[in-house]
């Protein structure tokens, strides 16, 4: 396979290289192209051997392993470790389940952004920029980039609670892991970064000692895990619901999907390496899972027959529970995973909030380039950093509190329309081409989008109203249920049917330069659903920012 094959065309973006460039697809900058040196290995460009025997295939997926682990494990921040933590203390491991049901989901969500990087070689904020128009772009970037920025905060705010616990300065914490994140990411080299993320990925394992140092009941947890249950009676089911919603929007976060496919482009990744790329996905799903079941353990066990059961405060006593039960080594190793987890957070937020800004603004973003090369794009990741680290330190724990809730909901009212356009992209036969999804894919993402929405709708009415009832819970999801039917029946009555393709080499196809590609027609069916989104996020997100706001002023 040639270089042209593999990235020829370079649009009109800053940074584009005409010496490498052909006739055929679009690549965002030249930085994208060439040799994969990932962390644990090297592909070359030109290295278009088979690979035949385990050992071939297993240098491969070291050099491909990246993407899907650091994206997966950076989700399990701060806020879950608060999430997960709350899960176990308050309710034992009795929630488990909800962990078994969101493989599938994380899987297909990733799966998807893989392919789109892969094939596309264009970031998610600009292909939805292109694709849908300014409007959805802009909201794109602005959602993710104001998003992205109090999540960081989030994450600094574990580091705050960690270094409390260890006895560390906590100023001195956040300065030092503001330092450390800026600068890993400042060396210029892909691999150098890589090899730290993955570092920080092989710390969160910490948890494991941690659960077995507190003996948590095994056939309890293999029970929980596979058996869904809600504990308490009808009175508190509005608690629960709650927790539930948490456990899904700290698992599956819309940062995700504009951090992978970046950083698959960014890491040179094409669809000749894409079942590599999905065992790395499954890893670090294996990963995530492993780490927040041994979490909500480990905390299950901590608090068990305490005072302590049922009364969650934060990833503070969380430790400090689990040292009185377990000892101080099984606190602090557990302070630490805090820690690895809060650092390697920060990194992948950050920087899919200064790869969806380059991506849109043609701006040059790239690991493999140095500061001098790229100055927009370390700029915006060191900036985001330096404000999160500072905000953090300038707030008290009621603002501190008040943001991390905040977060978690906004995140729960954008991620339904983060999965639609995510949808409606591997739909896009001009951008996926041959790689389109198929129809099973196409059912179980439809379903996946209207449990988000019901779950999206959920917490919104309870950050607007915390005193709701089941019944109003109830309902919600009863009508939701209903205007899914009805959606579903519309589509199946009147979607157009599927036309035969001529085959296509799926290996070499990519897609052409986006300038080129003929805008796609907007239905009167697709039209309204875009405009009842639209609604949607601007009532749910400003019902969410007068409620934080009343509930300041109240304080």
């Amino acid at each position: 396979m040639t270089n042209a094959m593999l990235d020829p065309t370079f649009p009109a973006v800053p940074g584009a290289s005409p010496t490498t460039s052909a006739a055929g697809q679009a690549v965002l900058d030249d930085a994208h192209v060439g040799d994969i040196k990932g962390a644990l290995g090297t592909l070359r460009l030109d290295d278009t051997a088979p690979r035949h025997g385990l050992s071939a295939r297993f240098r491969t997926l070291l050099a491909v392993i990246g993407p899907g682990l650091i994206v997966m494990v950076g989700d399990n921040d701060a806020g879950a470790f608060s999430t997960y933590g709350q899960a176990g203390q308050n309710y034992g491991t009795q929630l488990l389940w909800t962990l078994l049901l969101l493989v599938p989901v994380l899987y297909v969500n990733q799966e998807m952004v893989l392919r789109l990087g892969a094939v596309t070689g264009v970031g998610h904020a600009r292909l939805i920029l292109e694709r849908f128009g300014r409007f959805w772009g802009a909201f794109s970037v602005i959602d993710l980039f104001l998003l992205n920025a109090l999540t960081l905060v989030t994450e600094f705010i574990g580091v705050t609670l960690a270094a409390g616990y260890l006895g560390l300065p906590k100023a001195a914490s956040v300065v030092l892991a503001a330092a450390i994140i800026i600068a890993s990411a400042f060396t210029g080299s892909f691999r150098r970064f890589e090899r730290v993320a993955i570092t920080l990925c092989a710390g969160s394992l910490l948890l494991v000692p941690v659960y077995f140092l507190l003996h948590p009941k095994t056939s309890q947890m293999a029970h929980d895990f596979v058996t869904p249950a809600l504990p308490g009676g009808s009175g508190q089911l509005a608690a629960v619901m709650m927790v539930v919603i948490s456990i899904v929007g700290t698992t599956v976060a819309p940062w995700q999907l504009f951090f992978q496919q970046s950083y698959v482009i960014d890491k040179r990744i094409t669809p000749r390496f894409m079942t590599y790329e999905k065992v790395d996905l499954w890893i670090g799903i294996a990963v995530v899972i492993v780490g927040a079941a041994a979490l909500i353990g480990l905390t299950a066990a901590a608090f068990a027959g305490t005072d302590g059961f049922g009364r969650f405060s934060d990833a503070a006593a969380l430790a400090e529970g689990i040292e009185a039960t377990a000892g101080r080594l099984a606190g602090v190793l557990f302070a630490i995973a805090l820690l690895d987890a809060s650092v390697i957070g920060a990194f992948a937020v950050s920087l899919s909030t200064a790869y969806a800004i380059g991506d849109v603004f043609g701006i040059k973003h790239s690991l493999h380039r140095g500061v001098r090369g790229a100055k927009g794009f370390y700029g915006v990741h060191a900036g985001l950093v330096v404000v999160a680290a500072a905000i953090t330190l300038l707030s008290n724990g009621y603002t501190q509190g008040l943001i991390t809730q905040f977060v978690q909901v906004l995140a729960g009212v954008l991620l339904p329309s983060a999965t639609v356009f995510l949808l409606l992209l591997c739909n896009d036969r001009a951008v996926l081409g041959p790689w389109v999804n198929g129809p099973r894919t196409n059912a179980f993402t439809a379903v996946v989008v209207g449990v988000l929405v019901t779950l999206s709708l959920v917490l919104t009415a309870a950050v607007v109203r915390p005193g709701i009832g089941s019944g109003a819970i109830l309902g919600i999801a009863a009508a939701c249920g209903v205007a899914g039917v009805l959606v579903a029946g519309y589509s199946f009555t009147f979607g157009r049917t599927a036309t035969k393709e001529d085959p296509v080499d799926r290996e070499n196809w990519r897609m052409p330069p986006l300038d080129t590609l003929a805008k796609p027609v907007m239905s009167t069916a697709r039209k309204a659903g875009m405009g009842a989104l639209r609604a949607y996020l601007l009532i749910a997100t400003a019902m969410v920012i007068i409620k934080v706001v009343e509930t300041a002023l109240d304080h």
